[in-house]
Parts: structure tokens; sequence; C-alpha cells
């Protein structure tokens, strides 16, 4: 018998240990080689751990172990054949669907009613369930025996839900514990350390989004067609930021021990959502990229924070972050620094409010913008001028085009 010893990948620096979200696989099950067998969760990431070889697989940890990395977890008999009842990954067909007829009414995913199969959520779907109130019983489970998997939860909440698929208050008065992740504990701890190790303070003002607005409207649709990609309003922030980073460098910096740390360049951190929760990929060097690039490449690490494939690599190593807390509706925050960064901004729901422009009052679309920072490397002085150079070329789209300089004097000289 040809025995492989499967170990815990490293899946970034500074990364000791790791977290058995789920096993995708049974204790004694026929696994190929890089078929997905496990998702481990690190303090950054979740990633999948794919088989190195074929053959029978026997497992050494249970769901939710914390492991070492380079710790042995499973163990595969490569010497073992392949059962003639094994159907791989890739041989699975998908049925076809059939075409609706135009008579038929169309189908609403609200109200119809879905006829679901019962399974027991792995861990990692658990949770998800929990903190979004969903019910068992309404998801159909595609794992092994119709165990409900962490895919299974995600894709029916991106399909859309009945009412009766989230539960209510029970009224039971129990209560019920849940071991937090590797992930949300590190969280945790990072904020705590935020609060205790900073000197945080926070100022605000407001933008008026009507030249924006205005903007995308006027370009929305060629933007779109051209670049194959939708014009948002993250871009114009992150390309806001970089110019005014460019003029205020501190904002920018970190500290480290007695020193300071300026960085020539500018990787934003986007706080996106996602199913294990709120989760920051880096843009490197957004002062180089162009609205439209930009606007695909948050595009693109929004999707793998989604489906859980983002790397801790590309969540590591921001020079400063934008969340944008409007999209839940919040009206105003203090958002927490994401260390070692010295500098957040954060963006708020867009609400049309009465405002003076030239002696008269108009409604116009506002927003409140926040930029909370460390007092210990970042002056009051400079904080409060980087978010009024935030707030003039939100103001005024067409100074990102020369960068922080009105048009007229570039033209001019001045």
């Amino acid at each position: 018998m040809s025995v492989l010893e499967m170990k815990v990948p490293s899946p970034g620096e500074s990364i000791s240990e790791v977290e058995i979200a789920q096993w995708l696989v049974s204790d004694g099950d026929y696994v190929e080689k890089d078929q997905a067998i496990a998702e481990i969760d690190s303090d950054k990431a979740t990633l999948e751990l794919p088989a190195e070889e074929s053959g029978i697989i026997t497992l050494s940890a249970d769901d939710g172990d914390t492991v070492a990395v380079g710790a042995v977890i499973c163990v595969i008999d490569t010497s073992a054949e392949k059962p003639k009842e094994f159907v791989s990954a890739a041989e699975v067909v998908t049925p076809v669907k059939e075409d609706v007829k135009p008579d038929a009414p169309s189908p609403n995913p609200v109200n119809e009613k879905k006829s679901y199969a019962t399974g027991t959520p792995s861990v990692a779907a658990a949770k998800i369930m929990a903190e979004n109130g969903i019910q068992s019983d309404k998801l159909n489970g595609t794992g092994k025996d119709g165990r409900i998997t962490k895919q299974d939860v995600v894709a029916a909440m991106t399909s859309g839900f009945s009412s009766a698929a989230v539960q209510g208050w029970g009224g039971t008065r129990e209560n019920y514990r849940e071991k937090m992740s590797l992930m949300r504990r590190k969280i945790a701890e990072r904020l705590v350390a935020v609060k205790n190790d900073t000197a945080m303070l926070t100022t605000f003002n407001e933008v008026d989004m009507k030249p924006i607005m205005d903007l995308r409207a006027k370009y929305k649709k060629a933007f779109a067609d051209y670049h194959e990609v939708n014009l948002g309003f993250m871009s114009f922030f992150t390309k806001a930021v970089t110019e005014a980073l460019n003029l205020y460098p501190t904002v920018n910096g970190q500290i480290e021990g007695k020193e300071m740390i300026l960085h020539d360049y500018a990787d934003i951190g986007i706080a996106v959502s996602s199913p294990k929760g709120l989760m920051v990929p880096v843009v490197r060097n957004a002062e180089q990229m162009s609205l439209a690039e930009i606007e695909r490449e948050i595009k693109r690490l929004a999707i793998k924070a989604r489906d859980g494939k983002i790397t801790p690599d590309e969540m590591t190593g921001g020079t400063f972050t934008i969340t944008n807390g409007g999209v839940f509706g919040s009206m105003l925050s203090t958002p927490i620094i994401n260390p070692p960064q010295s500098a957040i901004l954060g963006m708020h729901n867009i609400i049309e409010r009465p405002v003076a422009i030239d002696g008269k009052v108009e409604i116009r679309p506002i927003m409140y913008i926040a930029l909370s920072y460390d007092h210990r490397i970042i002056d009051g002085k400079e904080s409060v001028s980087f978010l009024v150079k935030v707030k003039e070329m939100l103001e005024n789209p067409e100074r990102m085009i020369f960068g922080a300089k009105d048009p007229v004097e570039v033209l001019l000289g001045l």
C-alpha cells in the first residue's frame, strides 16, 4: 500500500495555524487528484484544499479543529483502485432546462414554493445560515448524503428566498453557543488592538454628489459598452483618494517603531461584503489606474471574495482603506482603522437634502464622508485638508483628469 500524507499548506506569511471549516468529503471516500476535499479558514481568508493524488482518503481532523501549518490532516491510499460506481465532477451532466412555452406564465422567484431536500449543514454552512436566519429545510443539499454545503447557502442567498425561507423568532427562550471562526476571532483582536494602540480620531465632511451622478447618467451606457464594466461610485472615490494621498503622504503612511513609513504608491483596500463577513481586498497601484481599470479590479476581487476564493495575498499590504456603509443604509459612522494603516475613509448613503447654492436653497443628493486617522502620525490640519481635497475632486470630477488642479489652472500654467 502506498500512502500519501497531506499536510496543511501555508496560506500566507505570518500565518501559523488554520481551522478546518468543513470537509467536502467523508472518511473512506475515493478522491481524485486536484479535487477539493476541504475548506480551511485562516485569520485572513477561506481557502479550498485540493487532493494531491487520487485514492482512498482517511481523515485525521474534524470540522472546526484548529491545526498547525505543516500538520498532517489526512492520508490518501494512492494504491487503491477507483470504485466502479465512482463518478467524478467532470462526468456529472447538468440537466438541460426545458424552454418555457410562450403562453406559460413566468416563474416568480419570490412567491414560488420550491421543493427542497432536507440535510445536515456543514460547519461553514450552519454559520452562514445562523447569521442570516435561514432554515435548513428550505435548502437543497448537494453534498454527500444530501449534506448542505456553504456553496448551497450562497447560491440560495444570491437567487432569492421566499418569506418562508427566513426563520423568525421561535419564542423558546433557549440560548445557543457557536464557536467563532478563526477569522472572526482575529478580526476581534485587531479591532481591540486598534482602539488600544492608536490615537484614533474622526473628521467629517459632506459631498454634493450631483456632478458625479450627472456625469454617470450621461456616460454610463457608453462607458459600459466600451469598457465592458459598469461605472460606479467607488472608482471616483478611489481616484479622488489617490490624488489626495499624493498631496498628503502621511495619510498614506504608517508607524513602525520609532519611524514613519511613507509609500510612493497607493494600494487601496476596498471593504466588500461576503458570506464570511466583511473582507478588504487590495487594489494595487490604484494611483496609476484609470476609472475603468479600477472598476474591473474591484469587480474581480469582489467576485472572488463572494465565492470564497480570495487569497491572503490579495488582502494584505494595503496603504489606505475605503469602506462603504451606504450600501447598507448607513447615514454616518466612524470607521475603525485597518492596521497597520493610519487612515480609513467611510462612505455613506446618498440622501436628498436642502442646501444653500449661491444664496438659494436647493435640493441636492448629499453624502456624508468620514476619515478616521491615527493622530500620532497625522495632524488635524492634514486630515481635514485631505478630506476637503477629496470633497473638491468629487464635486469637480474633471479635476481627476488633471490631478488635484483645476483644468483652467493647468491651461494657464498656474
